[in-house]
C-alpha cells in the first residue's frame, strides 16, 4: 500500500529556508519508476503545482514562482522526496502536499502540473512565511 507523509513545515521569516520531506512507503524511490510532485494551497486559493521530479528520465520541473529558489530532489537514504525551500516569500504560505504517480512517465512534463495525474497524495504540511 502506497503512503506519502509530508514533514518539515513550520514558520519561517521571509528570506529563510525550510526543507520539506515526502516520506514514501509502498515503493522504493531508488528503484521504482515514479513522479513525485509538490503542490501548495495558499489560504483561500486553489491548489497549484510547484515542482515535480520524474525518476524515469531524471528530469525535474520547477514552476516559475519557485524557480531558482526551490529544488526538488530524491532522498534515497530516507526513501523520500525533498523540497528545499530557500528565499521564502510570504506567498509561499499555505499547505504543501506531495503526490505520486507510479509508473514510467514519458512526456514533456507539461501535464505533470495537473493534480489528476497523480495516484497518491499525502495529508500536507503547513508552511507559514512571515515578513
Amino acid at each position: 500500500q502506497v503512503q506519502l507523509v509530508e514533514s518539515g513545515g513550520g514558520s519561517v521569516q521571509t528570506g529563510g529556508s525550510l526543507t520539506l520531506s515526502c516520506k514514501v512507503s509502498g515503493f522504493d524511490v531508488d528503484s521504482a519508476n515514479y513522479v513525485i510532485g509538490w503542490f501548495r494551497q495558499a489560504p483561500g486559493k486553489a491548489r497549484e503545482p510547484v515542482a515535480c521530479f520524474s525518476r524515469g528520465d531524471g528530469r525535474s520541473y520547477h514552476l516559475d514562482p519557485v524557480k531558482g529558489r526551490f529544488t526538488i530532489s530524491e532522498d534515497d537514504s530516507a526513501n523520500a522526496a525533498r523540497l528545499q525551500m530557500n528565499s521564502a516569500k510570504t506567498e509561499d504560505t499555505g499547505v504543501w502536499s506531495c503526490a505520486a504517480l507510479l509508473g514510467l512517465y514519458i512526456g514533456t512534463g507539461r501535464d505533470l502540473g495537473r493534480a489528476g495525474r497523480y495516484n497518491y497524495w499525502g495529508q500536507g504540511t503547513e508552511v507559514i512565511v512571515s515578513s
